[in-house]
């Protein structure tokens, strides 16, 4: 019943110095909460599943512009599927003060944000979806990584 700043504070003075303790509250989010896409490794496979989650936004009613959700979803999907590795997964997950968007691919190679000249025809994605969504980041598993987009519902504060 404890959060976890009153958790670490008491764990502080049983560390030695230079060493540190990560304390985190998890929870586990209801099946209503979370929706999720297999995608076919190949570039037709991306808008069935941007409209799927657009529509998926739309029916939750969270105040968000499914619009917005429909370009973060087809721009991180699009790059799991051209420069990523199957198996490639969407995930929605619906939280109490944000929209996590997650696409989950099995290479472990690392995106980065670039700034494309006006003449390239790619490399926008990532700038998009930085622009667009409160927060975002790669997680990296065993076998792939997960890149991730957060969206702060109506009256939320945006994540930090």
């Amino acid at each position: 019943d404890r959060g976890p700043h009153a958790m670490a504070d008491d764990l502080a003075a049983l560390l030695v110095p230079e060493r540190v303790l990560l304390v985190a509250r998890t929870l586990r989010f209801p099946a209503t909460d979370v929706a999720e896409w297999d995608v076919p490794a190949e570039l037709s496979g991306v808008a069935p599943v941007r409209h799927a989650a657009e529509e998926q936004v739309r029916e939750w009613d969270l105040g968000v512009d499914p619009l917005t959700v429909e370009l973060i979803v087809s721009e991180l999907v699009t790059n799991a599927v051209r420069h990523g590795a199957p198996p490639v997964v969407l995930r929605l997950l619906r939280g109490e003060s944000t929209l996590t968007l997650e696409v989950r691919d099995g290479a472990a190679t690392a995106p980065h944000l670039r700034h494309a000249k006006a003449g390239d025809e790619g490399g926008r994605g990532l700038h998009i979806c930085s622009t667009l969504a409160d927060a975002w980041g790669v997680r990296y598993e065993a076998e792939g990584k997960t890149v991730w987009a957060e969206i702060a519902l109506d009256g939320a504060d945006p994540p930090v």
